[in-house]
């Protein structure tokens, strides 16, 4: 048996058990490398080396945590819950519905791309907007569906697309494993070689606003903390001035050194000045943050230490000659499976980046036995691995929406965010990532 096979088999089998996936990762690791002829020593020190090529990545997604905390600090959050009410009433009482419904649509879609590349705060935003906003969604009879399949998109098309705050993390990852594993691209190519993927995102999108979550659904009103009318005024025009402007400052620095670290820093020192963000309060808040991004810091190491000892058996290039003989050369069906598998493991690991290091050691090779042009390579390996935050259990990009859409308990993680994202996401993107494998 290869041994990457035996692997990904152990850790993805771990990871749909519910086993913590770092765990799974550390133990696939362990097996994988025993099983390719590697020492047990040779193994955990092959592993341990390969830590080190995450760090900058684990240290980013820390920071911007810690900036998210000290943004939340200004207010600017609780400004945006408050205009998105203003605008569309407190029961959709001043305006005709189906005129509340398309701003109420709007504003959280816009709020949630905002989170990933313009104001990274991530899945922060969703506890402060969703929950007060319950009561209008249920006065208009959303269907909470079309809410969680508008938030999911807005929370993974944009890093997808656009090489800016969590989209800057995500275009660095995916550059850096396609050069370990073989083949240089640039990372101005990465936009372009997923326009098409994210097309079929949006392309779901439409889907679901339109026809699938169009009609109406009742939902009984309960009473939670957090209510429309329990929304604390904590900001003022100068903490809300402070907050523009060292999000301005990280974007700028963040371009200027190409680095997403000294970005957040910026940002937070910008708060610091403010005055939004008290001396003697600051660390445990910093501390906060980076904890809200610790596990996927954690899990992209974990991923990073797992593909150095697949690659070190020697096994990986086994799988591709292997692969490519049973193929035939035949790049179409190349591609649908390279997407089928990377849907599998990325589903088991729930989250994009910490899968990517994974999927770029054995698709890499592949794609280039059987010929596929580095753009195309870029779309495989890129649509592989966004398709474990649409869709799967374990990704922040489900479990944000259902925390903030179940606050009164009337909505299911499972059939009521995971269903629904994974087939106008995940189905759109194996077919739309396919289209671009050919014609890129």
């Amino acid at each position: 048996m290869n041994a990457v096979l035996i692997a990904v088999a152990v850790m993805l089998v771990l990871s749909l058990l519910r086993v913590n996936v770092v765990f799974a990762l550390v133990t696939g690791a362990l097996i994988g490398g025993l099983t390719g002829g590697m020492s047990l020593e040779a193994t955990i020190s092959t592993f341990s080396n390969g830590l080190g090529s995450s760090a900058v990545v684990a240290l980013s997604y820390a920071l911007l945590g810690g900036f998210a905390v000290a943004l939340s600090k200004t207010g600017l959050p609780d400004a945006m819950v408050q205009m998105a009410l203003k605008i569309v009433g407190k029961n959709g009482e001043s305006k005709k519905k189906s005129y509340s419904k398309v701003l109420v649509v709007l504003i959280i879609l816009v709020i949630s791309i905002f989170s990933q590349n313009v104001i990274p705060i991530h899945i922060a935003f969703i506890p402060i907007l969703i929950p007060p906003l319950l009561k209008v969604l249920n006065e208009l009879r959303f269907d909470r569906r079309l809410i969680a399949t508008v938030i999911t998109f807005g929370l993974t098309a944009p890093y997808i697309l656009l090489p800016v705050g969590f989209g800057k993390i995500f275009h660095d990852i995916l550059q850096t494993n396609m050069m370990d594993s073989g083949l240089e691209v640039s990372v101005s190519d990465i936009p372009i070689a997923m326009l098409i993927p994210v097309l079929g995102m949006l392309v779901g999108l439409l889907w679901a606003v339109f026809f699938s979550y169009r009609k109406p659904r009742n939902y009984q009103t309960v009473e939670i903390a957090g209510g429309t009318e329990n929304i604390p005024v904590t900001f003022s025009t100068k903490s809300l001035l402070f907050a523009v402007i060292s999000i301005v400052v990280a974007l700028v620095v963040q371009l200027q050194v190409d680095s997403m670290i000294f970005g957040a820093l910026a940002g937070i020192v910008v708060i610091y000045v403010s005055g939004s963000m008290k001396w003697r309060e600051a660390d445990t808040l910093l501390t906060d943050g980076m904890k809200m991004m610790a596990f996927i810091g954690f899990v992209m190491l974990a991923a990073s230490g797992f593909a150095d000892v697949l690659k070190e058996t020697g096994d990986v290039d086994r799988l591709v000659e292997q692969s490519a003989a049973i193929i035939g050369g035949n790049q179409s069906l190349a591609a649908l499976l390279m997407l089928l598998v990377g849907l599998l493991i990325t589903m088991g690991i729930g989250s994009s980046f910490s899968t990517i290091p994974i999927i770029a050691t054995i698709f890499v090779p592949l794609s280039i036995q059987l010929g596929f042009s580095p753009m195309a390579t870029i779309a495989l390996v890129g649509t592989a691995a966004a398709l474990g935050d649409a869709g799967s259990p374990a990704s922040d990009s489900t479990l944000g929406p259902t925390a903030g859409l179940n606050a009164d308990g009337a909505h299911n993680h499972i059939w009521d965010t995971c269903v629904p994202t994974f087939l106008h996401f995940n189905v759109p993107l194996i077919v739309f990532g396919w289209i671009a494998s050919m014609v890129l």
